[in-house]
């Protein structure tokens, strides 16, 4: 009976549930009474609403309600501006709040019918008259009007070190560049949805598509004056969020402020083209100014970083703290600015400030390592960073060293001539590039529930979610090995606001906070076992600490003297039948304070560009991980697979095109927004180093769902460049820009 999970391949626990069409989705749960709403969204970006005339829409059989903001029930955020737990600083946007528009698309009306099909259609009916107002949502013509927020959503740029300035001045070698990336929108399978059971005494059970039940669960708090306790949600199955679930969508609110105002059971979904109203990753220029020495040491860097917001929140990322974590330069200057614009606030979205920060560093030091004539690898590691220039303190453990030697040897790279657009085979330039990445590996505050039962069987539970990284997974084999069980009697229950509290999921930090909460929980229930065994008559373990045992196979062994041991039933038996039950709260050790934590990547990667017609095929990726302690590397290889696939997306195919003559994303669904295919994607090859962190948490995981995309799309782009000689420095590489 195998009882050491961690670090072993495991199937999924929740993979014959998705298969087979058992686990259910937001949309997908019932009610008797349940009805369907449809949201109607502004014509305009920026003006107020005249009228609205909702008669012929009203005519309709079938036809419940439909709310306005001139019609809608009160509600408690009239009178207070209540963030959630993803909120950048500002005032959130609250739907039908009056008539004011401030976005293109922005829900106006929701209309309540007995099907999905006629709400829509009534929706259509409504007949809405405005006074528009000039708008701007042009990036590029904003730019002079760019300022510095009062407050960071994300960490405010590092304070410059050493003199830039002079530095820059005297540098030998210089490059001062502008790299371009656009907005992208999420775009996950599962479109937002809610379905609201309402209760018969008025309480609310919310399906919701989510990364973070409690955070729902807290907004519907906040907005309607409810106790918590009277609200209830559940998300047991994500369908991706990629981070367009860390905060509750407007779907939400509205769904349960038509179940309230009805006392009936309702359903919204968001259509795929209202997916594109709300959250997107901002578009950003990023300028940068390198100087190095001719032997290719750098001395002087600046990065000056624009992004786009709302009107209403200050959205910001950490665009610019990259420099610092991933190269030893003793004079660097970053700034981040805002440029406020008519949309709906920028949303998180996988790796956010990492995958559009590290693109263009990576890119600019690529540029560098061809000014000064060496290897791009071997520049990089000339100037390796040893600790986090940012915060100067010590990484709690760094492989990168490693991950380029190990990446480097499968791909090949001592074969690469330097010269671009030297390789070639028929008509197809042949070019390979590379970069390096970083991600923060954080700790949260999290708690988990343990109950063992007389049976052995063990069922851990917290409210974090699944949004396909395989939480249920990791958390079972955790828990297993902790407790010496078979991977088959451990279930791990998530995705509902009543169990113990837990952080959202996103930050690539479940598996480091829950999974840590799980660790301590069954660790407890191990000094629990130690009570019972000391019950035993001529007991093994009277003078046993819970550090002297041994849990494997089902059995309890003193470490040093394996022949003195018993079975859990045993154990068990002296409980009279009652299970053992434990909860605990970890939070993340202080000694983690004086190291900075932080996973890296080396990805290096082939391009096919055909000459005549400039078209680009991605043949191979290579992607070396240095992210701690795998759980499971099966699962944890297909995170760094997706985030490979997500990059040649983002190098190549994703852009939410803005007509700023109107103010809205004119790719507005999947037929105009491209994503890669199956074609699109050809060898990819995950390399997990070997790394040891005693410092990062109690398992040594670093979490893998960011490390996997930042460095995919600038080594990229460095390939593409690589094989024609020719910079593009402005997402996504079209064969336009080539031409």
């Amino acid at each position: 009976m195998n009882t050491h999970h961690i670090g072993t391949p495991a199937n999924r626990k929740d993979g014959r549930e998705k298969v087979t069409g058992k686990a259910k989705y937001a949309a997908e749960y019932f009610a008797p009474d349940l009805v369907y709403g449809f949201v109607v969204n502004s014509a305009i970006a920026k003006g107020r609403i005249t009228g609205i005339d909702l008669s012929e829409a009203q005519q309709l059989p079938g036809v419940l309600h439909i709310f306005t903001h001139e019609n809608r029930p009160g509600y408690t955020w009239l009178d207070s501006h209540y963030q959630d737990e993803d909120s950048p600083p500002g005032s959130p946007f609250r739907p039908l709040y009056n008539n004011q528009i401030t976005f293109s698309m922005q829900p106006i009306a929701l209309v309540v019918a007995e099907s999905f099909e006629l709400a829509r259609y009534a929706g259509m009916l409504v007949k809405v008259t405005y006074e528009e107002e000039p708008q701007e949502t042009d990036f590029e013509k904003n730019l002079i009007h760019a300022y510095e927020p009062p407050n960071y959503k994300s960490s405010p740029p590092p304070k410059p070190w050493g003199n830039p300035e002079e530095a820059m001045a005297h540098a030998p070698v210089k490059l001062e560049q502008a790299y371009s990336h656009p907005a992208e929108h999420h775009n996950p399978m599962e479109m937002h949805a809610a379905t609201v059971i309402y209760g018969q005494d008025g309480k609310l059970t919310v399906y919701d598509k989510i990364q973070g039940v409690q955070n729902s669960q807290k907004y519907l708090s906040h907005a309607f004056g409810i106790p918590l306790q009277d609200v209830h949600v559940v998300s047991e199955y994500v369908g991706g969020g990629f981070g367009s679930g860390l905060r509750p969508q407007y779907q939400l609110f509205l769904a349960v402020l038509a179940a309230r105002e009805l006392k009936r059971s309702v359903r919204l979904m968001l259509t795929r083209q209202q997916m594109f109203s709300f959250g997107h990753r901002p578009k950003t220029v990023q300028r940068f100014a390198l100087g190095a020495s001719q032997d290719g040491k750098l001395q002087a860097l600046e990065q000056n970083a624009f992004a786009e917001t709302s009107r209403f929140e200050d959205y910001s990322e950490d665009v610019v703290i990259w420099p610092g974590v991933l190269y030893a330069c003793d004079n660097v200057k970053l700034t981040h600015k805002l440029v406020g614009l008519d949309v709906y606030t920028p949303l998180d979205m996988r790796a956010p400030g990492g995958t559009t920060g590290i693109y263009a560093l990576e890119c600019a030091i690529d540029e560098m390592a061809y000014q000064v004539g060496m290897d791009p690898m071997e520049f990089r590691l000339k100037n390796y960073s040893e600790k986090d220039y940012n915060k100067d303190k010590p990484f709690s453990s760094k492989e990168l060293r490693e991950a380029y030697r190990q990446g480097a040897a499968r791909f090949g790279w001592e074969k690469r001539n330097p010269a671009p657009r030297s390789m070639k085979e028929g008509h197809q330039l042949i070019g390979w590039g590379v970069a390096q990445g970083a991600w923060e590996a954080k700790q949260q505050e999290a708690a988990a529930k343990a109950v063992l039962t007389p049976e052995g069987k063990l069922t851990v539970s917290s409210a974090t979610a699944d949004i396909g990284t395989g939480t249920y997974t990791v958390m079972a084999q955790i828990a297993a090995e902790t407790l010496g069980l078979p991977l088959e009697d451990v279930t791990f229950k998530l995705g509902d606001s009543t169990l113990p509290k837990s952080p959202l999921e996103g930050g690539s930090w479940t598996v480091s906070s829950v999974g840590s909460a799980v660790k301590a929980v069954c660790e407890q229930v191990q000094e629990q076992l130690l009570k019972l065994a000391q019950k035993l008559e001529n007991s093994h373990f009277s003078n046993s600490k819970r550090e002297d045992l041994t849990f494997s196979g089902g059995r309890l062994f003193v470490t040093q003297a394996p022949a003195q041991s018993v079975s859990l039933a045993e154990v068990l038996a002296q409980a009279k039948g009652s299970p053992l039950e434990v909860e605990a709260s970890l939070k993340p050790a202080k000694e983690q304070q004086n190291y900075s934590p932080y996973a890296h990547s080396a990805t290096f990667v082939e391009v096919q560009v055909d000459e005549d017609l400039g078209t680009i095929k991605v043949t191979r990726i290579v992607s070396a991980i240095a992210g701690g302690r795998i759980i499971n590397p099966k699962t944890a290889r297909s995170q760094i697979l997706g985030g490979a696939v997500w990059g040649i997306g983002v190098a190549l195919e994703e852009h939410s095109v803005m007509d700023s003559r109107v103010g809205r994303f004119m790719t507005y669904d999947l037929d105009k927004y491209h994503v890669p295919v199956n074609a699109d994607v050809q060898q990819i090859e995950v390399i997990f180093v070997e790394e040891h962190d005693a410092i990062v948490n109690p398992l040594g995981a670093k979490g893998l769902g960011e490390i996997g995309i930042v460095s995919v799309a600038p080594a990229i782009a460095n390939a593409v460049f690589h094989a024609t000689g020719k910079r593009v420095r402005e997402l996504p590489i079209t064969l336009d820009k080539l031409l």
